[in-house]
């Protein structure tokens, strides 16, 4: 047995430490070969959706202009039929979006977007775990995608059974436990504020989880620092279809 700071531990713990940083470049570096061969393969046959090549700014801008259409009940109908054909040999979707899974909240109808245009991910509680950091690390590092917007939402369910479980000290059954775990840190930064802990806690998740996007490397740290992606976070307002920016 090693004493706790004896210098073999710390040698132990500093090799540990350089495998693992080689073993995370390494696959960083896998990973984008394999996404840069697919983007290739993806441009010599062409883009599937030309007016999905959007500056993270102006991708966001049309995220907000579909939203308005949708709010003021002026949607779009799309030709699926012809989408279907566009979309046959790849994607290139504008926006990503890490949504809950509240079937009240749709994020292709929500944005009044087509086939192809947003690559969604969701959740209860829309917090970004290893398989969702992974898939939006996919949109960016293999589709180019230039926005992830994490949606969050208000009477949002796994925001309340959370307070419940946190305020009875009582773990809910089966899975759903892994929920409250997960959104259990913003709920216990808003249980000391005035006024109604449940809207505080759904956009202090939000902001969370856009944080953790933005400083999650190598791949999304490296394109937001480079301008090629901008990660906000929003809520939905179920009353109304709006969506604001909070982050």
């Amino acid at each position: 047995m090693y004493a706790a700071n004896s210098p073999n531990m710390n040698h132990l713990t500093s090799t540990a430490r350089s495998r693992r940083s080689l073993l995370l470049f390494a696959a960083s570096t896998v990973f984008l070969r394999f996404g840069n061969k697919i983007a290739d393969a993806r441009e010599a046959k062409g883009t599937p959706k030309p007016d999905n090549l959007l500056s993270p700014d102006a991708a966001l801008k049309r995220l907000l202009m579909g939203n308005d259409r949708y709010v003021q009940g002026t949607s779009r109908a799309d030709d699926f039929r012809r989408e279907r054909s566009a979309l046959v040999e790849g994607q290139n979707p504008y926006a990503a979006v890490l949504s809950c899974a509240d079937s009240r909240v749709a994020p292709e109808l929500v944005f009044d977007s087509g086939l192809g245009d947003l690559f969604v991910c969701r959740v209860a509680g829309n917090f970004a775990n290893d398989d969702t950091l992974a898939s939006m690390e996919y949109a960016v590092a293999v589709l180019n995608t230039p926005l992830i917007l994490v949606l969050g939402h208000d009477h949002c369910g796994a925001i309340d059974a959370t307070i419940k479980s946190l305020h009875q000290d009582k773990p809910p059954p089966g899975h759903i436990s892994s929920l409250v775990t997960a959104l259990a840190p913003a709920v216990n930064a808003s249980l000391g504020q005035a006024g109604d802990i449940s809207a505080h806690a759904t956009r202090k998740n939000v902001i969370d989880n856009v944080n953790k996007l933005r400083s999650t490397g190598p791949i999304l740290t490296a394109a937001v620092e480079q301008n090629r992606l901008k990660v906000v976070g929003g809520l939905y307002r179920i009353g109304t279809g709006k969506v604001d920016i909070v982050s």
